[in-house]
């Protein structure tokens, strides 16, 4: 990867009025946050809310963990996530404190929410638009009408039990898996997602339109929980969204909000060590030399990298590695961006170009770790929707696709990576850009190894832990650690999982304990 990349501001300076803005702290306890990815800074913006004094370190020049962003010849390209949904969750972040989301960030209505292309020609329109949806269905299986409004219902269902009734709520303790059983019987939630939307829709291809969803979170369809089919309505009812920017500008209006309240953002120091008297965190200490003091400390980096590591010598850092490290951990991607001469209205902002297979690809991708001949892609157009992030007649794109994680595809991505990224644009081209190759203005690639190293994603997986029925609620890594009392999770490894819903809502189940353990 080329190093000619500009940095853009993500730091803009707060006005007088604006800093005096900050809560009154509550009784000078002091917590800090390690990591700015999205669960970490909405963490601390909850927490500095609520008055405690919060301090956000990040190993990265820039905030946002997995949405970083880079800018190259003028063009904008955002590492992501790329879709943006329930809105609500994170504008909270905002009125918590009588402020207004759109003193930061200006939201964008994206539709259609994709566009599903199968290698036979046949589009799908995929809205929240009653009418057109079901037009779409109909266009290529009238006969499955009737088992989408079940399919729905079931979703809303599982949305209403699973996320909004338990997806912010801590699970510490059996009793409280417990307590989510008759739930998770009702909704059959040891199903797959496939297995749920296949009970109700008979046509293979409508069955991939409404189960690729958990890809987007790690998931394999065929082996991720039935709960997941809440993604379904999540997006219906809220929609999905761009930030005008990129989800760049997400991040930056997260970190402004966080600084006008008080909290403190330290870029550019990687955290080294977690010091800990006990059972209790005690100091965190960075690569630069910089050791604190803190009353409570919570850890947004990756889960093996934070036990394994950030709590060496401990006794409960090495156990929980161990246990760590014979769990299901989610793919990789293997990312392509590249900035094009021209302009494409016709290509919508996301776009999903299905390969020949589902079934068998997913399987080669979790289960046997091959690099396979064929791939689906996940493509990204945002100057459909924001011109902004490319210069005048001129378009920014990403091709997507999910690949194995260095555990199971031990392969040398340096020499790899061209070729697949030929692949990729080849298979763009012939699907929807013939001239593709002649058009790139600018071009690179972020691969497994480039997780690992820039984000200490064990195994280089994209998504942390793989969200199956046995590894969620009580059975993901608890959001309050069970040995170290003041040392707690937030992001895509604790509970309720990856996506920026899920950790913005972990944010949330955090938060609670924290305050309430603090106050």
């Amino acid at each position: 990867m080329s190093e000619s990349e500009t940095q853009p501001s993500f730091l803009p300076e707060l006005s007088a009025e604006e800093t005096q803005a900050a809560p009154a702290p509550l009784g000078n306890k002091r917590v800090c946050v390690i990591g700015a990815g999205f669960g970490g800074l909405a963490l601390a913006i909850r927490l500095q809310s609520a008055g405690i004094a919060t301090t956000v370190v990040e190993a990265r020049d820039k905030p946002g963990g997995r949405a970083y962003v880079w800018e190259r010849e003028g063009f904008t390209f955002d590492a992501g996530p790329t879709v943006i949904t329930d809105p609500a969750s994170l504008r909270e972040l905002w009125t918590l404190s009588g402020h207004d989301m759109a003193e930061d960030v200006e939201l964008l209505k994206v539709s259609p929410f994709y566009r599903l292309n199968w290698p036979d020609g046949v589009t799908f329109d995929y809205s929240n638009d009653e009418a057109s949806l079901n037009a779409e269905i109909a266009k290529v299986n009238a006969a499955d009408l009737a088992g989408y409004q079940e399919f729905l219902a079931y979703s809303a269902g599982v949305y209403r039990d699973g996320y909004q009734r338990f997806g912010t709520v801590p699970f510490l303790d059996f009793k409280s898996m417990l307590k989510a059983a008759p739930t998770l019987m009702q909704h059959q939630a040891w199903r797959s997602v496939y297995s749920i939307v296949s009970r109700f829709i008979e046509d293979e291809k409508l069955r991939e339109a409404f189960s690729f969803h958990t890809l987007l979170v790690g998931g394999n369809p065929m082996t991720a929980s039935a709960i997941y089919a809440l993604i379904h309505k999540l997006e219906r009812d809220g929609g999905v969204w761009w930030a005008r920017g990129g989800t760049n500008r997400l991040v930056a209006g997260m970190v402004r909000h966080f600084e006008r309240l008080g909290g403190t953002v330290r870029l550019g120091e990687a955290v080294t060590r977690v010091h800990t008297i006990g059972n209790r965190a005690t100091e965190v200490e960075t690569a630069c030399g910089w050791r604190e003091s803190f009353d409570a400390v919570a850890s947004n980096a990756d889960l093996m990298h934070t036990y394994r590591d950030l709590l060496r010598g401990t006794r409960r850092g090495a156990s929980y590695a161990r246990k760590l490290a014979r769990k299901r951990f989610s793919p990789s991607l293997f990312v392509v961006h590249f900035g094009l001469e021209g302009t494409w209205p016709g290509i919508p902002h996301h776009t999903v170009l299905f390969g020949p297979r589902y079934r068998g690809l997913l399987a080669d991708i979790y289960e046997h770790g091959v690099l396979p001949a064929d791939f689906s892609i996940y493509l990204h157009h945002p100057t459909v929707t924001d011109p902004s992030l490319a210069p005048p007649g001129r378009s920014t794109f990403y091709a997507l696709i999910p690949v194995a994680h260095m555990g199971k595809l031990a392969i040398d991505w340096e020499q790899m990576g061209p070729v697949l990224e030929k692949r990729v644009l080849d298979e763009v081209g012939r699907r929807l850009i013939p001239d593709i190759h002649d058009r790139i203005v600018t071009k690179f690639h972020y691969a497994p190894r480039d997780f690992a190293l820039d984000l200490n994603a064990h195994l280089g997986s994209a998504f942390s832990l793989e969200p199956i029925l046995t590894q969620s609620a009580w059975l993901r890594a608890h959001n309050r650690d069970d040995e170290i009392g003041n040392f707690y999770l937030v992001g895509a490894g604790t509970h309720p999982g990856a996506g920026i819903p899920g950790v913005v809502a972990s944010a949330k189940a955090t938060a609670g304990l924290m305050i309430g353990d603090l106050a």
